[in-house]
């Protein structure tokens, strides 16, 4: 009986969901994808009450396109995974509060599409990613501001790792502006440190399906970068007053996404899948089948905040070179947090620490991945 009635609620969420397929018209916003970002906030907007976390993070593209796929080895066959979208038809976005929600959007349900884009100044970027770093970085914002200076430790969700920050007491500035400002670049600082564990954890064997390996995407050569833009695109939100309720939030996401893409020269459907084919065998291999972990030849291990996109090396246009802010007012943004991994039962491949991990050691936990790697991936002509 209770089965049934799973069965009959969970058919039911969807038909919704399906029917929530609506696209709302919203206003088109700019973004300020200035390599380096002196903005800052003009007045006190409404803030919205401590958000719930993100319920995981969206599923994400694996490198490539028209992939096939496997399960358990066994090939499945006449499916395929599309993964390209277009800058003019991302549907609405969604504050990740939901488990179904996600599950709908891996089914083809609801508004929100992501997928991976070609630009010409930014490469490839995958949307999932920009959407999720800029909802962390939103919901972690609305949990500093009403405690900056405070000492107090925040606790997330499991990634291998036990991940919690820890705020450290400091007087905050005296100007509430400044204080409203400093609260935005910790939360895009933190919110892309995220990130970068996130990746570190796959690589590690951090799974979001128990069986299902996600060592194909970790340091996929358009996520980081895609990651930052995220957190820049919520940065701008924040302090310009688009982000005072979770619902404005979500109507100014949908309208800036599209302005990011587009200035970096972002390209159709077509020509995306063109710049896959030309980089076919270089960057990906297409005769692999989703999970295998070399279905992506190509990694890029550059966990900075200040970085170019990697670029095709037929690309001729010049990569657009982003930054987070590292420091405002006189604060040093790495000194009011500290970013720690707490070992548990289920570490998988992740080295056990003395006490923590933290972000001191992200550069020597991600270089023994590149070791790895370099030594197991099958060998290309235009990478080696």
């Amino acid at each position: 009986m209770f089965k049934r009635f799973l069965f009959i609620n969970t058919l039911v969420f969807f038909l919704f969901i399906a029917g929530c397929t609506q696209v709302t018209p919203v206003k088109s916003l700019h973004a300020n994808l200035d390599s380096v970002t002196h903005e800052e906030a003009t007045q006190l907007w409404q803030t919205p009450a401590p958000l719930t976390a993100p319920n995981g993070l969206r599923p994400c593209c694996a490198f490539g396109y028209d992939l096939k796929v496997k399960a358990f080895e066994i090939p499945i066959p006449f499916y395929r995974i599309d993964n390209v979208v277009e800058a003019s038809a991302l549907g609405n976005h969604r504050y990740n509060d939901s488990f179904w929600l996600g599950t709908g959007a891996v089914l083809g349900l609801g508004s929100e599409q992501s997928g991976v884009i070609y630009t010409h100044k930014g490469g490839f970027l995958d949307i999932a990613h920009i959407r999720d770093t800029a909802d962390y970085t939103y919901y972690l914002f609305s949990h500093i501001y009403p405690k900056l200076g405070q000492e107090w430790t925040l606790t997330l969700s499991d990634e291998l790792a036990q991940r919690k920050i820890h705020f450290n007491a400091f007087t905050p500035p005296k100007n509430e502006l400044e204080r409203y400002t400093l609260s935005a670049y910790l939360a895009a600082h933190l919110g892309y440190r995220l990130a970068v564990w996130h990746e570190i954890a796959q690589w590690y064997g951090f799974r979001s399906v128990p069986g299902f390996s996600e060592g194909i995407s970790a340091f996929s050569p358009e996520d980081l970068y895609s990651n930052l833009i995220g957190a820049r695109l919520s940065l701008t939100l924040i302090l310009k007053g688009h982000a005072t309720s979770l619902e404005q939030y979500n109507q100014s996401m949908q309208g800036i996404i599209p302005s990011a893409l587009y200035q970096l020269e972002a390209q159709p459907r077509q020509l995306t899948q063109q710049w896959f084919d030309v980089i076919d065998g270089q960057w990906w291999d297409s005769q692999q089948r989703v999970p295998d972990k070399f279905l992506v030849l190509m990694r890029d291990y550059h966990i900075s905040d200040q970085r170019y996109p990697v670029l095709p090396f037929e690309e001729i246009t010049p990569p657009h070179y982003l930054t987070l802010p590292s420091a405002y007012s006189g604060y040093v943004l790495e000194q009011l947090a500290e970013f720690q991994l707490w070992p548990t039962k289920e570490m998988e491949n992740l080295p056990y620490p003395k006490t923590y991990w933290s972000e001191a050691d992200f550069t020597d936990l991600t270089e023994k991945a590149r070791e790895i790697d370099n030594k197991t991936r099958p060998k290309t002509t235009k990478i080696d």
